[in-house]
């Protein structure tokens, strides 16, 4: 797999750019953001990059940092957004408007970028919370800061019925963190209701 390029920039016309390393040229997409990035061509330039490969053509995707890299990684997969559609997300917005639009769950900011209807916006808040923190940089696993592994559950079980991310963590704040999971959904539902 390709990772990262470090080259000559020859070419600069959007979305494409051309970069030859050591003599080979690789040809890259890249988002608009990446583009405004890049030094003039004759420069020196390295870019992050996610390989794509399908039966017809070997693609090649290219991004100013790591952390767009991993923003556009999360959101090719999501149902019904290809890595066309992704990098013209990430054209759009920028990796940090983007984990923030899925944060405060803003369909019309989403679907202002190109090729994203409703529903699919819907979709990524769905497939995405959760998973983006506010600077765009993965989540791991569990990103709350409460001790009990049984904790971590519950969440995921609140946020399956549909609660946001931000009302099951605050649901859980105060149930004991040996509690088992059962009994802590209903507590933390009780807790949502006063």
């Amino acid at each position: 797999m390709i990772s990262r390029l470090t080259g000559i920039l020859l070419e600069k016309q959007p979305p494409q750019i051309l970069i030859d390393v050591n003599g080979v040229g690789y040809e890259a997409d890249v988002s608009m953001q990446t583009f405004y990035a890049l030094p003039a061509t004759g420069s020196r330039v390295s870019i992050h990059t996610q390989l794509i490969v399908r039966e017809d053509a070997h693609l090649l995707f290219g991004f100013a940092d790591a952390q767009e890299r991993n923003v556009f990684r999360q959101l090719i997969k999501v149902s019904g957004i290809g890595a066309k559609t992704a990098l013209g997300i990430l054209s759009a917005m920028t990796a940090e408007e983007l984990a923030q639009a899925i944060a405060q769950e803003d369909i019309k900011r989403l679907s202002a970028a190109p090729g994203i209807g409703k529903k699919t916006a819907e979709r990524m808040i769905l497939e995405l919370r959760g998973k983006l923190e506010g600077n765009g940089t993965l989540l791991p696993q569990s990103n709350n800061n409460l001790s009990g592994s049984n904790h971590t559950d519950i969440i995921g079980t609140l946020m399956a019925l549909g609660y946001s991310e931000r009302e099951a963590t605050a649901a859980v704040k105060n149930i004991p963190a040996d509690i088992n999971v059962s009994e802590g959904v209903k507590t933390a539902l009780k807790n949502m209701v006063k």
